[in-house]
């Protein structure tokens, strides 16, 4: 499942795509692209699909003045590179679940290296094809350097596109070298190809050295920088998916409660619209469609509703033509909640709406006449039916 998000970053607007998987959720990922790169290079978008397929969830975007994010990029750096991956985290921490996992490409693999220690919920971090540090970045338009210093900026043609770098961006890389990677205390996977000709594998050796353990590294052989082949791109997911599996807390095992007979319990999973709904021996969810901000992991409140009414007639129908050794094959019931039901209503009165529900019933098998009217004057019977029609005084308490 696909949804556009947008966020904060200072006073800009970014923009990113968060890829779910279409079940559960073990753990939120957030995915940084390569230099001058985009959330839609096909490394991260095949990276982050498929790890939807292992069941996390991956936020991409676009660093500020990139793809379909506001800003300019002659006027960002490496430090606000840093500055986006912290409020992509914010958003994600906000509106769904802090990123466990930074996962990193090229020179976003040294941004989350860097920007790891903002975000005290990650555990487990990803480099792909990184320097060890951001001014590798310079080889890029070394020989632009001296115009860049003397001029204050210049036109740099990079991946078959033009960009302006200016001196502003050469100084703020100074600053950082890879003496935060030591202090990481987090769980490192670095990636690398030995014929990686944009950032050489003797990067991903510094990043493995200056690490602490736990760190692993995976050499991708004959994969080139940008993951361009697919099956490398899978194949990564695989790789990450599995790795962190082993470092990411998440809940691993189902989700139950201890109930008694005719009890329900509902109780919060992600804190936004998604449900945990407990019997004493089922476990299901709950949600609203994405329309309306849900994630549409579950039926809704009304289609509970409607379910359990449509269920209990279905029963009781049965129950009553067993009962009666009726030749009643199949029972089928469709059930329809509207609010305004006199609008399309002959015999009602037309001041105010009327909310009502809908029961459609369909009986197969070789019945007369007066056995399917019966049936459907027993439909009325059924317990779920009697309860909404006696109107049940509804009492609410507060439990400490």
């Amino acid at each position: 499942m696909r949804q556009k998000v947008s966020f904060k970053s200072g006073e800009l607007e970014l923009a990113g795509q968060l890829e779910q998987p279409s079940g559960e959720v073990k753990f939120y990922a957030l995915f940084a692209h390569c230099f001058t790169c985009s959330k839609d290079v096909a490394a991260a978008t095949r990276i982050s699909r498929a790890l939807t397929q292992q069941g996390i969830a991956v936020l991409r975007f676009d660093f500020t003045g990139l793809g379909n994010s506001d800003g300019d990029f002659a006027n960002s750096n490496f430090s606000s590179n840093i500055q986006d991956l912290v409020a992509a985290a914010n958003h994600l921490r906000t509106h769904f679940k802090a990123p466990q996992l930074l996962i990193g490409h090229s020179l976003g693999g040294a941004a989350v290296l860097a920007a790891a220690e903002h975000i005290p919920e990650v555990s487990a971090i990803t480099t792909i094809g990184a320097p060890s540090d951001a001014q590798h970045v310079t080889h890029n338009f070394a020989a632009h350097l001296d115009e860049i210093n003397q001029s204050g900026e210049a036109k740099v043609c990079l991946a078959g596109r033009e960009f302006t770098i200016k001196k502003q961006f050469i100084d703020d890389i100074a600053k950082y070298d890879n003496s935060h990677i030591g202090k990481l205390k987090r769980a490192l996977l670095v990636m690398h190809s030995p014929i990686d000709a944009t950032v050489n594998i003797s990067e991903a050796e510094k990043i493995y050295a200056a690490a602490k353990h736990p760190k692993s590294f995976i050499s991708l052989d004959n994969a080139d920088h940008l993951l361009s082949n697919k099956e490398d791109a899978n194949y990564a997911a695989d790789v990450i998916a599995t790795w962190a599996n082993r470092y990411v807390e998440y809940e691993k095992t189902p989700y139950s409660a201890k109930l008694t007979n005719g009890s329900v319990l509902v109780e919060e999973k992600d804190h936004q619209f998604t449900q945990h709904v407990s019997t004493k021996n089922h476990t299901w969810l709950a949600d609203e469609p994405t329309d309306v901000g849900g994630k549409n992991l579950g039926p809704d409140p009304y289609d509970h509703l409607l379910a359990g009414l449509g269920a209990c007639t279905a029963m009781t129908l049965r129950m009553y033509a067993s009962r009666k050794e009726l030749p009643l094959e199949h029972i089928k019931v469709e059930l329809n909640h509207t609010r305004n039901y006199n609008q399309n209503c002959d015999d009602c009165e037309k001041t105010g709406n009327i909310e009502a529900i809908t029961r459609k019933i369909t009986l197969q098998g070789d019945l007369t006449d007066a056995q399917r009217n019966r049936l459907l004057e027993i439909a009325d019977k059924c317990p779920v039916h009697k309860t909404l029609h006696n109107s049940p005084l509804m009492v609410s308490e507060l439990v400490e």
